[in-house]
């Protein structure tokens, strides 16, 4: 699939089914960045990190404002392509495929959730978690831990460190851990129904950043603050520049 730039982030162009399908695929040693607007920021600030979010196997647009940016830029009628849907579409894949999950990330509380409801669900499904320490991993335990998920034998890790640490983790880890790595974060606690998800209307009017504020004003409120309005004037710039480019090649 075709990346496309939205600031300082390449991410992937296609449909929602050829998205899940392209991770279905994306086989060992991948990894995969479900981008939103406060990704992209992240990486137009940080060299560092902009490097670990284009170097991945695939980027999706998960937030709205990047599908629409897509549009505005590339004339592309890019569909939305979000953790919270990736992750029910592909337990559901692997549950009815005989793959194995392994959750990586979140605390012990919303893994059992999400393995009990998914086992549930899907009761021929294969899944294990681990939540790690608060604190910084030694080499011992980095090394446990490695194996731990290796000796499972995944076919995806669905990471959940909250952004741009998931991220960082996938990168530092792709030639060691031999699965795909999807960094799925805030899905987590939706999928167990510890957090309820923006209705159908927000997340169309790209207003599901509002509703989540809603829920976390004292930890988002600052977060949304700049990133949305840095986000709006870097986009309008890179509009204006391709406008006028266009304009200055069809003379």
């Amino acid at each position: 699939m075709k990346k496309f730039k939205v600031i300082e982030s390449f991410i992937n162009s296609g449909t929602y089914q050829e998205m899940v399908k392209e991770i279905a695929l994306a086989g060992i040693h991948s990894y995969v960045c479900v981008a939103n607007v406060h990704m992209t920021i992240e990486a137009y600030k940080d060299e560092t990190f902009r490097d670990v979010v284009n170097g991945a196997n695939i980027t999706t647009p998960d937030g709205m404002p990047l599908a629409k940016a897509m549009r505005y830029l590339y004339g592309i009628r890019q569909d939305r392509v979000a953790g919270m849907d990736l992750i029910s579409d592909l337990m559901e894949y692997c549950g009815n495929n005989g793959k194995k999950i392994f959750l990586y990330g979140s605390t012990d509380e919303i893994l059992e959730k999400i393995k009990t409801k998914a086992k549930k669900t899907y009761p021929s499904l294969q899944i294990e978690s681990y939540s790690p320490p608060f604190r910084n991993i030694t080499d011992k335990e980095e090394e446990s831990i490695v194996n731990m998920i290796n000796n499972f034998e995944p076919d995806f890790v669905f990471v959940a460190l909250g952004c741009p640490k998931q991220e960082k983790w996938m990168a530092e880890h792709q030639n060691k851990i031999n699965s795909c790595m999807i960094g799925l974060g805030g899905a987590f606690e939706v999928y167990a129904e510890v957090k309820d998800r923006a209705p159908k209307w927000m997340q169309k009017l790209s207003l599901e950043w509002l509703y989540r504020l809603i829920q976390d004003p004292k930890r988002l409120w600052r977060r949304y603050l700049v990133t949305n309005t840095l986000f709006i004037a870097l986009f309008s710039k890179q509009w204006l520049i391709n406008l006028l480019e266009g304009e200055k090649n069809d003379k």
